[in-house]
């Protein structure tokens, strides 16, 4: 067999089409995330992993047995095939920009579309490093392709380097993270990991074990329509019971103007006409005390309004993932052993809450503790994602030095 390069790798994987689709309500949501899932699994058995499977939901699983006779915990490591709706993944054309000299990167020169260092100063971090760019018309896939890059290059490297002593490492793959619904059908018995680390975060030496506490809000409105000419006194208009409810949640404590461990509302979609109107929010809070009060406050103004417009507003409420570090903190070794393994690679951890959600918050709650460790790339979910090699590179050299360090200290 030949051994491919992770760069290679994370190419031929970036090339395939494997965007999901919140509309469908399927799983996988779309066939094609499977093309991507089969050539993992024919790598995955041409390597010599067993366990191999690839179950009809497009959950790959395979097993990296132990070199050692010690009684080391089985941990594992996961990513996922599909990438963002945001932008178009169809027809990846990667190419690579060999060490970026900090000035302007044409992607599409016909388009217009330029990668630039005043737009996106995280560039300069990158200065004398070869990145891996778009071509302006789609977006990379580094989210998270990268990630399964990196984990199956790791497992290659481990294969052939038995000096490595390592326990039993499990990997999985799974289908529609970016729509929310990675950890839906993940058989956490079947994994058989004590613990396991998502390869999905972005930014070099990130590692992150808290996230947001999440829920959906949606409000539907019923309005009263009546000829604008007569219809003092009896006019409800939906639009603008829509714009009341905006306007009484707290104007700062929207996405924009927030940072760090600040929660918001946030309004992704309204719609609809005098009659009828329908309005959506997302609400995220680090804190669960502050999540919960924000889900109050949203239900509290629902009633006020309700009063004002005799119970013409109806609220669907619904959590949908909660911040994984009470999971976490009380095995804070994993942490610890990420921590030590990228310092060893020559990477400063950088411990930050996610501004967001990932698999691994689901997955703590479903009894198997999963914090996130950067795969390397930069701008997700657009056109101008890049990801630097190096990143790249030691996001695996991570993966096989958490792998040794489990096992020295077993």
């Amino acid at each position: 067999m030949i051994v491919m390069d992770i760069v290679d790798r994370f190419i031929k994987y970036a090339r395939m089409d494997t965007q999901s689709d919140e509309n469908s309500t399927q799983t996988p949501s779309t066939q094609k995330q499977f093309i991507l899932a089969k050539e993992v699994e024919k790598e995955a058995l041409e390597m010599g992993l067993t366990d191999v499977s690839l179950d009809n939901n497009c959950y790959l699983m395979a097993t990296l047995p132990a070199n050692t006779k010690k009684e080391v915990p089985v941990i594992g490591f996961i990513a996922h095939f599909d990438t963002s709706p945001d932008m178009s993944g169809e027809n990846v054309t990667p190419r690579i920009v060999k060490a970026y000299d900090g000035k302007d990167i044409v992607l599409n020169e016909a388009r217009e579309v330029i990668l630039s260092p005043a737009d996106f100063p995280e560039l300069l971090q990158h200065v004398g490093e070869d990145l891996i760019v778009t071509d302006g018309n789609t977006l990379l896939g580094a989210d998270d392709k990268a990630g399964i890059a990196e984990i199956m290059s790791a497992m290659q490297y481990l294969i052939d380097h038995p000096e490595i002593e390592h326990g039993k490492i499990r990997i999985a793959f799974t289908p529609d993270e970016e729509i929310g619904r990675g950890a839906d059908k993940f058989d956490v018995a079947r994994f058989g990991a004590k613990w396991a680390y998502t390869m999905d975060g972005s930014e070099v030496g990130e590692l992150e074990y808290e996230n947001f506490n999440a829920a959906s809000a949606k409000v539907a409105i019923r309005g009263r329509n009546v000829h604008p000419g007569y219809a003092k006194g009896k006019m409800i208009n939906a639009l603008h019971v829509a714009h009341e409810l905006v306007a009484m949640l707290p104007e700062k404590e929207r996405p924009e103007y927030t940072e760090g461990y600040e929660g918001f509302f946030h309004l992704i979609a309204t719609n609809g006409t005098v009659d009828e109107a329908m309005i959506s929010f997302i609400i995220r809070d680090h804190n669960r005390a502050k999540f919960e009060a924000r889900k109050q406050l949203m239900a509290q103004v629902v009633d006020l309004l309700n009063k004002r417009y005799d119970n013409r507003l109806t609220l669907e409420l619904r959590d949908q993932y909660y911040n994984m570090r009470e999971k976490v903190e009380p095995v804070m070794h994993l942490i610890d052993y990420a921590s030590r393994a990228m310092e060893a690679a020559g990477v400063k951890p950088n411990i930050k809450p996610i501004r967001g959600g990932t698999d691994g918050a689901r997955l703590s709650f479903m009894g198997l503790p999963c914090p996130n460790i950067f795969a390397g790339g930069m701008n997700f979910h657009g056109r101008y994602e890049f990801l630097p090699i190096p990143s790249l590179r030691k996001a695996s050299e991570v993966i096989v030095g958490i792998a040794g360090l489990v096992a020295k200290e077993a």
